[in-house]
């Protein structure tokens, strides 16, 4: 059984497909470049690296049994593997995240060696890619300097590598666990070139910094030295980035391990913590929020999709009844949650708006709060409003400004039309066909039928038509 496991583990991920899952987005969603995540590229399994690598962490057996007392959506990926990345940046960009902090672990270590294919997955998504330096063996500021030079100099020409507009374009370093090492006086002339962040609320212990950060998705909760951390970086020109996270276990990963558990409770402590990171008592809102974490599963910080089902006889959690969600609603929980939090920290600029006028009833076309879409509004209101992304090939998909959906031909377009989508796949995507009279119809990918106001409009649209009459056009209003 678990060679069977494994095997379909390993073509799911290199096929890129996973049961239940979207497609990765091939439409940019609108992201923070000021909300950073923590991303793990540490991860190995036998069908992309020959063996499995971190997933063993604690004794365990993996495919099934792995060091994490949540269990991947996507099994024991590996992190080498393109359709496993390209998945984690679509679920990124999902969540309204503009930046990740790869963890990296010196020059030509396993981390540094899948940079270059990061970097390509993240820029597909919109994503840029800032650093984590860790504390590798024999790290000493004067590495540091070194390591700094070396990715600017061999990775800094990608578009994805992360420079922050609002700081002279400077690229960002989060330098973890910076107060193992006393002396720092060697990273002083970065500064005018790059933000170095420390590890640290002790305002003592930043000299030559750029700012500072706080990682520990324990301390998150109770926010300790956040608004003396704050007030010093803005009296300083310092960037303060607190660090929240969904909780913290890593009971199966380090077991006997002393460190307490932050339990979920059901996403109540990933909402506290970020309104401690936007509060003004603690010196909120700060320059940049950063998360704890993508996908440090031993320590249970994450928010990438956890398994609803995961396998049994292992004692697993999982995110069933986060945000009141059941079944596979509740896997990607953190990341819609993630999403509405980035929205009130750094909300998306104004936009403008697409609006759909039915010639079958000279109505506009509303996704109906949640409901199938029907032509049926007087006027453009919010859920009359749709953002057209465009997909290249004349295609395009819809996205509801109402409630941030995209707009599927549910069911391959058996059935109406619905804005429930967080990605963009063959459902979601539309031929724009313009009719030459003005108006414009929508061929759904899902069928390669066209879009229909059915019953002069009274019935919710569905893609059912073999061919263009009066119910099938549509005029497109813009702001």
């Amino acid at each position: 059984m678990k060679q069977l496991f494994r095997l379909l583990a390993a073509c799911a991920l290199l096929l890129g497909f996973a049961v239940g899952l979207p497609a990765p987005a091939h439409a940019a969603l609108p992201v923070s470049p000021n909300v950073h995540i923590f991303y793990y590229s540490w991860y190995g399994s036998p069908a992309v690296n020959g063996s499995y690598r971190h997933w063993q962490q604690g004794g365990h057996t993996p495919p099934g049994d792995v060091g994490a007392n949540l269990y991947p959506v996507l099994g024991a990926y590996d992190s080498g593997a393109v359709a496993a990345v390209d998945q984690h940046m679509a679920w990124i960009a999902q969540a309204g995240v503009g930046v990740i902090v790869y963890s990296w672990w010196g020059q030509g270590s396993y981390e540094d060696r899948l940079v270059p294919m990061v970097l390509d997955a993240a820029a597909r998504q919109g994503i840029k890619v800032a650093w984590h330096l860790e504390p590798y063996s024999g790290r000493t500021a004067a590495s540091t300097v070194s390591d700094v030079g070396y990715l600017n100099s061999r990775y800094g020409g990608h578009p994805a590598y992360y420079r922050d507009a609002g700081h002279g374009n400077r690229p960002a370093f989060y330098v973890f666990e910076s107060l193992r090492i006393a002396d720092w006086s060697a990273i002083a002339p970065l500064r005018s070139a790059n933000i170095i962040l420390a590890q640290t609320t002790d305002t003592s212990k930043v000299a030559g910094f750029g700012g500072m950060y706080t990682y520990d998705a324990i301390a998150g909760a109770s926010a300790p030295g956040w608004a003396n951390a704050a007030a010093f970086c803005k009296a300083n020109g310092l960037v303060w980035a607190p660090s929240v996270g969904p909780g913290y276990i890593d009971d199966r990963a380090v077991p006997g391990n002393t460190t307490p558990t932050l339990d979920r409770d059901n996403g109540a402590t990933y909402d506290r913590e970020w309104g401690n990171a936007l509060a003004a008592a603690n010196g909120g809102p700060p320059t940049w929020v950063s998360i704890t974490s993508f996908n440090e599963w031993h320590e249970g910080s994450v928010i990438e999709p956890a398994s609803a089902t995961p396998p049994g006889g292992q004692g697993y959690l999982s995110y069933v009844g986060a945000y009141g969600t059941t079944g596979a609603a509740s896997q990607t929980a953190y990341l819609d949650r993630t999403r509405y939090w980035v929205n009130r920290f750094s909300p998306p600029p104004q936009q403008s708006f697409l609006a759909l006028r039915a010639r079958a009833n000279g109505k506009f076309v509303t996704a109906d709060n949640g409901n199938p879409l029907l032509a049926k509004g007087t006027g453009i209101g919010l859920w009359e409003q749709y953002d057209q992304l465009t997909l290249g090939g004349g295609n395009i998909a819809l996205r509801s400004k109402a409630n941030g959906l995209i707009v599927t031909a549910e069911n391959a377009g058996a059935s109406p039309l619905i804005a429930n989508r967080t990605a963009v796949g063959p459902w979601e995507t539309f031929a724009l066909v313009n009719n030459g009279d003005g108006s414009f119809s929508l061929r759904a990918q899902a069928n390669g039928r066209y879009v229909t106001a059915e019953n002069a409009g009274a019935s919710p649209l569905i893609a059912n038509r073999t061919a263009i009459g009066t119910w099938e056009k549509f005029d497109l209003v813009t702001s």
